[in-house]
């Protein structure tokens, strides 16, 4: 096989997933190859996510697909790279059911090139070390990004919840170096982003030495041109009154908290081995209303986990008719290999958490859109993201994360001064405030 001179990167699953493959597609390009469409590229790089229970098989199906549509467009056979949480949980077993090139895992995505540079040669290469953080140091500069930015800056878990498999594919909870993120964050910055998310498993748990998330926020909150922060996915557990007091002095930080709670039962929660209970968890966003009370909340649930009785589940209804979420999350329980939870005798049937499923949704789509309407009228700033599906439309987003549609004299990176207009379910409409005075 000769070397491959394009590339195509194709990222499943969470907000970390899509850093790591903006960093991988990075580190391409550096090597001097040219992003190319996936049915196109000499190499393709799928990474992938392992949280729900079909994903494996998508894979597997991703590749059959990519294979046959470049057959019969061109003849040729891709280089494929299977990355991230699948290739971590499968390893060897995914070169025995698929005929690829390269299996890498979420920590050693660092090494891709010199694994592409293996296959090119004739060698499959298979990586699933799990090194503490080098991957980081091996990346090469943030260059130019979007207006709104990612940024790892926590990784692994070791609150071991019993239906998930990331401390399995992602490691023990580690952080990353102060410095380096503060590094990383200007060099965002310097590339064009007025907006960074910072990302982690469990992202409240960073720590170094005294510090905690909250100072780290706080010195990011100095970079000059950084108009905004966010950060996700948090636990309750590492919730602390630092981080509530952070929502209430630091401007650049957004009022919004993604709090994964995933049920309402104080059965269930334990049988998941959460460390919160209903009571605990109302009571802390109690306490960050108390600083921040036009925060937007949202979190993750989970339905039908095994043994969850009807009853149960309408603890979890009323937990969410108690917060009022702004947007969230929401599954079926999907069992996963190896987990303490699959094998728990008492499995919800398949009808049950479909039924389940669709009320819960429909709880969660009442308050967004209510949130939604409420907002209207609101005087903001929404930075503007990527054009929209209209001529001279362009979409961004509010303080707490709504979808803002605006048509105006404007472009992609401006923060604009808007009114909240017309709401609907997933989106609002703005007016800017310059036309309006005018």
């Amino acid at each position: 096989m000769s070397a491959p001179k394009t590339f195509h990167v194709k990222s499943f699953g969470c907000q970390m997933n899509v850093y790591d493959g903006e960093r991988m597609a990075e580190l391409m390009a550096a090597q001097g190859l040219t992003q190319a469409d996936a049915i196109d590229a000499d190499v393709v790089v799928l990474n992938t996510c392992h949280i729900r229970e079909r994903a494996t098989e998508k894979v597997y199906s991703d590749i059959g697909r990519l294979r046959k549509d470049q057959r019969r467009k061109s003849g040729k056979t891709p280089m494929i790279a299977v990355a991230g949480c699948v290739a971590q949980a499968e390893g060897e077993e995914i070169f025995t059911r698929a005929k690829v090139d390269i299996v890498v895992g979420p920590q050693a995505y660092h090494n891709l090139p010199d694994l592409v540079a293996k296959a090119a040669a004739g060698t499959p290469s298979l990586d699933t070390d799990m090194p503490l953080l080098s991957k980081f140091g091996a990346l090469p500069a943030r260059r130019k990004v979007a207006p709104s930015a990612f940024l790892t800056v926590q990784e692994g878990c070791d609150k071991f919840c019993t239906y998930c498999v990331v401390p399995y594919t992602r490691g023990a909870e580690i952080s990353r170096p102060f410095a380096a993120i503060v590094d990383e964050a200007k060099a965002l910055v310097d590339a064009g982003a007025r907006e960074i998310t910072l990302l982690g498993q469990n992202v409240n748990a960073w720590s170094e030495n005294e510090r905690g998330l909250h100072d780290l926020i706080r010195d990011l909150d100095g970079i000059p041109g950084l108009a905004r922060i966010r950060y996700t996915t948090s636990h309750p557990n590492d919730m602390t009154q630092g981080l509530i007091d952070a929502h209430r002095d630091i401007e650049t930080l957004m009022p919004f908290l993604h709090l994964p709670v995933q049920a309402g039962s104080d059965r269930v929660l334990k049988a998941m081995n959460r460390s919160h209970t209903r009571d605990s968890y109302l009571r802390l966003l109690d306490r960050v209303r108390a600083v921040r009370p036009d925060i937007a909340l949202s979190g993750d649930f989970i339905v039908g986990f095994p043994g969850e009785t009807d009853a149960e589940f309408a603890d979890t209804l009323s937990l969410v008719d108690a917060v009022g979420y702004a947007q969230a999350y929401s599954f079926k329980y999907s069992p996963r290999p190896g987990t303490p939870a699959a094998s728990i005798v008492e499995q919800v049937p398949e009808t049950v958490m479909d039924e389940r499923l669709q009320r819960l949704q429909a709880a969660l789509n009442r308050d967004q859109h209510a949130f939604n309407a409420a907002t209207v009228g609101r005087q903001c700033t929404v930075l503007l993201e990527r054009a929209g599906k209209l001529p001279g439309q362009l979409i961004g987003k509010s303080p707490w994360l709504q979808s803002v549609h605006l048509i105006g004299d404007h472009a992609i990176g401006d923060l604009v001064d808007v009114t909240l207009g017309a709401a609907g379910p997933n989106s609002l409409t703005g007016i800017d405030r310059v036309r309006e005075a005018a």
